[in-house]
């Protein structure tokens, strides 16, 4: 399996890093490949696809996971373009169900020129509920079906209820980030 998530960046950055994390499930690491994408961009698919083909021949990789269809803010991912690009499965996992009403109002106003075009990517692909041993997530998937999906998500998951590869990906792709300050110990008086 292939994991590929967006790491720690602020609104005001330009790019915001990607890791891509190939994992042999359950746990044994193969590669890891990072790369940036534009923060609220239109480059993501590409650059999924570009980190995706620099970890080696895809031949034993079986899906692709994202955390989410966003990448960078905004920066929506064609899933169908990934899959279709990469010949392999792509399931985008998410937390809690999206508040499309607020996403739709939040692209009306940052992207008033482009969120009809980021809007159909982003519901292309009906969300199912994927149970797990805690919380329920939700998924989206191109190239397979809903029971495929969720078997892929059970056996990526070692511990709790996010795949390993996802979680192992955003650690990696956060990595870059400084350290927040710590502040110092008052001095006893």
């Amino acid at each position: 399996m292939v994991g590929v998530d967006d790491g720690a960046f602020d609104r005001s950055d330009r790019t915001a890093p990607i890791a891509a994390v190939v994992l042999s499930v359950p746990e044994y690491v193969e590669a890891v490949r990072t790369d940036r994408v534009a923060v609220d961009g239109r480059d993501a698919t590409s650059r999924v696809v570009a980190l995706v083909r620099s970890v080696g021949p895809l031949d034993g990789v079986r899906a692709i996971l994202l955390d989410g269809a966003v990448l960078g803010g905004f920066n929506v991912v064609d899933l169908a373009s990934v899959a279709r690009r990469l010949d392999r499965p792509v399931v985008a996992l998410t937390r809690r169900p999206p508040d499309f009403p607020g996403i739709r109002a939040a692209l009306s106003k940052w992207f008033p020129r482009d969120a009809d075009r980021r809007w159909r990517l982003l519901t292309a692909h009906r969300l199912f509920r994927v149970p797990t041993d805690g919380a329920p997530i939700w998924a989206a998937a191109v190239g397979c079906t809903h029971a495929d999906a969720v078997r892929l998500v059970r056996r990526t998951t070692v511990r709790g209820f996010w795949p390993e590869p996802l979680r192992l990906a955003h650690l990696v792709a956060s990595a870059g980030r400084p350290a927040p300050a710590r502040p110092r110990p008052r001095p006893n008086r």
